[in-house]
């Protein structure tokens, strides 16, 4: 008999058996532990369906092959796409903070919806404004107006409605019902 001990046979013992070596090489190769991490993952998801059906010889060796050749992938991605890992440049990048027409685009936006909330019906705006500014519930804004739960219901839907149709007319003005379009003129 051989002094070599048996291949392991179930994924579970190859994984405890190949984790931590397994890292240490592609960590080697890779330059990168959290990379070497990757790789490995993605090493063993490839080999478990062949240690499943038992068609893998030497499971440990197909194990660092499908790994080494994972990791050479990354290697070649890298120099087509090269990423430097370390600090980022923050003079460099772009910033968090929306620009001045993003800014102005917005104030705009907020002046729209102020006006077509203020020409909103009273019933529809106070109820609009009891549910997304109070946050209440249709049952909560019926029992503070001494109305029905429906009649919140469709004096909310009634509000969206309009509301929906105020901004698609204030943001495309040849919508809009008060500007008079004018009709190509037909020669003859």
């Amino acid at each position: 008999m051989s002094d070599e001990p048996d291949p392991p046979r179930s994924f579970a013992s190859l994984y405890h058996a190949t984790l931590d070596p397994l890292r240490r090489y592609l960590t080697r190769l890779l330059g990168d532990s959290a990379e070497a991490q990757d790789v490995a993952h993605d090493a063993y998801l490839r080999v478990y369906p062949k240690m499943e059906d038992q068609t893998a010889e030497k499971p440990e060796a197909l194990l660092y092959t499908t790994a080494r050749r994972l990791a050479f992938n990354r290697l070649k991605r890298r120099k087509i796409a090269p990423f430097v890992p370390g600090e980022a440049n923050f003079e460099t990048a772009a910033s968090a903070q929306p620009g001045v027409a993003q800014q102005v685009m917005a104030r705009q936006e907020f002046q729209q919806l102020e006006q077509a909330i203020a020409q909103l019906p009273e019933g529809c705006r106070t109820v609009l404004l009891l549910r997304k500014i109070e946050l209440l519930s249709h049952q909560e804004i019926a029992r503070q107006l001494g109305i029905a739960v429906s009649t919140v219901e469709k004096q909310h839907a009634r509000a969206l409605r309009l509301l929906r149709t105020a901004l698609a007319t204030a943001s495309d003005p040849l919508r809009s019902p008060s500007l008079p379009v004018s009709q190509p003129e037909v020669s003859s």
